[in-house]
C-alpha cells in the first residue's frame, strides 16, 4: 500500500494529507496557518510558508505513525511573486494574488500591447487585473528598482515550495498559465510579454522550467515530488470534474470554473483562460470576496458559522430589500479594485436575520454573475453545480445558492479538494498514469445534493443586485 502525500499551501494555511495511492483513502492529515492579510497590501513571505508546512507535515506523520511516502505534490494560491536573487535567496515578501496596489500597473500594460485587452486575451488566454504576476512585475520594476536589479529568478508560491524540497527550479503548465506571461494555446512562455516591463533583461533565465502533467520534477527524503500545480487546478483534479461540468469554489475568494478540451480567450477579461493540470484547460472566473464577506457579517453579529447559518435561512428571500454588494477589499470580477462594500436598502427596523440573508445573496449573486460569464465562453453541459471550499460545509450558502441558480448543489465529503488534488497528482507521477484515471479509480468522496425551493424570488434577488451594482 504506497501512501502518497498533497499540500495545499493556501492564502491563510496550509494543509498536508496523506492517502494510499491506490485506493485513495485519506491516512492522515495536518493544518497550520500563514500569516493574516488584508488588501490593499497582501503580502507573506515564503519563510512562513515553510514553517508551515513543516508544522502541518510534522501532525501528519505523527498522525499516520510516521510512514514512509512515496511520493508527493504540493499545490499552492496562484499568482503570487516570488522573487530571488543569483544566491536563491528571497529578495521581499511575495506580492499575493489578492494584493490590488499593483492595479496600475496592470492598466498600464493593457495600453502596452497592440489591440489592448483582446491582444492579451490573445497572447496568453487572459487580459492582466491586479492579481497576475506580470503586473506585480511590473509594479516591482516601477517602485523598487534596487530590488528589482538583485532580482535572479521569479516563480510562484508552488514553484518555491518544490524548490526547497528537490534544488529544482520547476512549474507546471496550470499555474504558469495565472502569470500572464505563459501561453495555454501555445504552450509556451511569451518572452515578448515580459518585454513590455523590462526589454533589457534576458527573461529566459529569469523563468522555471514547465514540466508535463506527470514529470517528475524531483526527490525528497527518499519521496518522488510531481510537478505541482495552482490550488484550482488541484481542486478540479481532487474532486474528479470532467469536462462541462461546473464548479464554484466558496472560500476566501470565490471561483467558478469547468474543464475544457479547447483553450478560452475572453477579450473582455472576466473569463481566465487557464491551462489545468492534465493537459486540458480550465477556464474559470474569480472573484476577491466570497466566504470572507459571511465571515466579517458573522463577526460583527456575534455568531459562529452555524449561528449565521439559521439567522440567514431564517431571513426573507430578497433579504426585505437589504442588498449587499460585497466588494469589500475591491473586486477581481467584475475589475474594481478600489472598490468597498455597499449596504442598500437599510431602514431602521432591520433585523439580524435580513442582514445575514443579504452577506449569503450577496455573495452568491456575484458568483452567479461569474458563471453567467463562463457560459458565454465555455461549454457547460451540466444543469448541476459542483460546490466546494469552506462555503460547501455551509447549509446557507448551499440552499441559497440552489434557490438563485435554480439548479441542484452537489456537495462531496472530500473536504480539502486542494490537498487531495495535489495527492492525486502524487498518485500519477508515481504510477506513471494520467491524474483523471488515477482518480477515477479512487473510491472517495460521498455526495449530498441540495435541490432549489419552491421560492421565486430569484429574479428579483438578482434584479435588486444588478440595480446595486451598477
Amino acid at each position: 500500500m504506497p501512501l502518497v502525500a498533497g499540500v495545499d499551501s493556501s492564502t491563510q494555511s496550509t494543509k498536508v494529507e496523506v492517502r494510499d495511492a491506490d485506493s485513495g483513502k485519506l491516512v492522515a492529515s495536518g493544518h497550520a496557518a500563514h500569516p493574516g492579510v488584508t488588501p490593499p497590501t497582501s503580502e507573506q513571505h515564503p519563510s512562513s510558508w515553510w514553517s508551515a508546512f513543516e508544522l502541518a507535515w510534522s501532525q501528519a506523520m505523527t498522525a499516520a505513525g510516521s510512514p514512509t511516502v512515496a511520493a508527493i505534490s504540493i499545490a499552492g494560491q496562484q499568482h503570487g511573486m516570488v522573487t530571488l536573487d543569483a544566491d536563491g535567496t528571497v529578495i521581499r515578501p511575495a506580492k499575493l494574488w489578492n494584493d490590488t496596489t499593483t492595479a496600475p500597473d496592470a492598466g498600464w500594460l493593457l495600453g502596452q500591447l497592440p489591440g489592448g485587452a483582446p491582444g492579451w486575451a490573445q497572447a496568453c488566454g487572459s487580459v492582466p487585473t491586479a492579481a497576475f504576476t506580470i503586473s506585480k512585475l511590473s509594479w516591482l520594476h516601477r517602485t523598487e528598482p534596487e530590488n528589482w536589479e538583485r532580482l535572479a529568478r521569479v516563480c510562484l508560491p508552488h514553484d518555491w515550495l518544490t524548490l526547497q524540497l528537490t534544488g529544482g527550479f520547476v512549474t507546471d503548465r496550470g499555474d504558469a498559465s495565472g502569470t500572464g506571461y505563459w501561453s495555454p494555446g501555445d504552450g509556451r512562455y511569451r518572452y515578448d510579454l515580459l518585454a513590455l516591463v523590462d526589454p533589457t533583461r534576458d527573461w529566459s533565465d529569469v523563468l522555471p522550467t514547465v514540466c508535463d502533467p506527470i514529470e517528475v520534477a524531483g526527490e525528497w527524503n527518499g519521496a518522488t515530488v510531481g510537478p505541482g500545480t495552482g490550488d484550482n487546478m488541484a481542486a478540479a483534479l481532487g474532486i474528479g470534474v470532467e469536462p462541462g461540468e461546473v464548479v464554484m469554489s466558496i472560500g476566501t475568494s470565490g471561483t467558478v470554473f469547468t474543464v475544457s478540451d479547447e483553450p478560452c480567450a475572453d477579450p473582455s477579461g472576466a473569463v481566465a483562460g487557464f491551462a489545468d493540470a492534465t493537459g486540458r484547460f480550465l477556464p474559470l472566473v474569480c472573484t476577491l470576496n466570497a466566504a470572507k464577506v459571511t465571515d466579517a457579517i458573522g463577526r460583527v453579529l456575534g455568531v459562529d458559522n452555524a449561528g449565521l447559518d439559521t439567522l440567514a435561512l431564517a431571513g426573507p428571500p430578497g433579504a426585505g430589500g437589504l442588498v449587499l454588494l460585497p466588494y469589500l477589499d475591491g473586486e477581481r470580477t467584475p475589475n474594481r479594485p478600489t472598490a468597498t462594500g455597499v449596504l442598500s436598502g437599510l431602514r431602521s427596523d432591520v433585523s439580524r436575520e435580513q442582514f445575514a440573508r443579504a452577506g449569503f445573496e450577496g455573495v452568491i449573486c456575484g458568483m452567479l454573475d461569474a458563471l453567467d460569464a463562463l457560459a458565454h465562453h465555455a461549454r457547460l453541459e451540466s444543469d448541476k453545480i459542483r460546490l466546494v471550499g469552506g462555503g460547501a460545509r455551509s447549509a446557507a450558502y448551499r440552499q441559497i445558492l440552489a434557490d438563485l441558480s435554480g439548479r441542484s448543489v452537489v456537495t462531496s465529503d472530500v473536504g480539502e479538494a486542494v490537498a487531495t488534488g495535489a495527492c492525486v497528482q502524487a498518485a500519477a507521477v508515481l504510477h506513471r498514469r494520467g491524474p483523471s484515471d488515477v482518480r477515477s479509480g479512487w473510491t472517495i468522496g460521498t455526495t449530498e445534493v441540495t435541490e432549489p425551493s419552491a421560492s421565486r424570488h430569484a429574479d428579483e434577488v438578482r434584479g435588486a443586485y444588478a440595480a446595486s451594482r451598477g
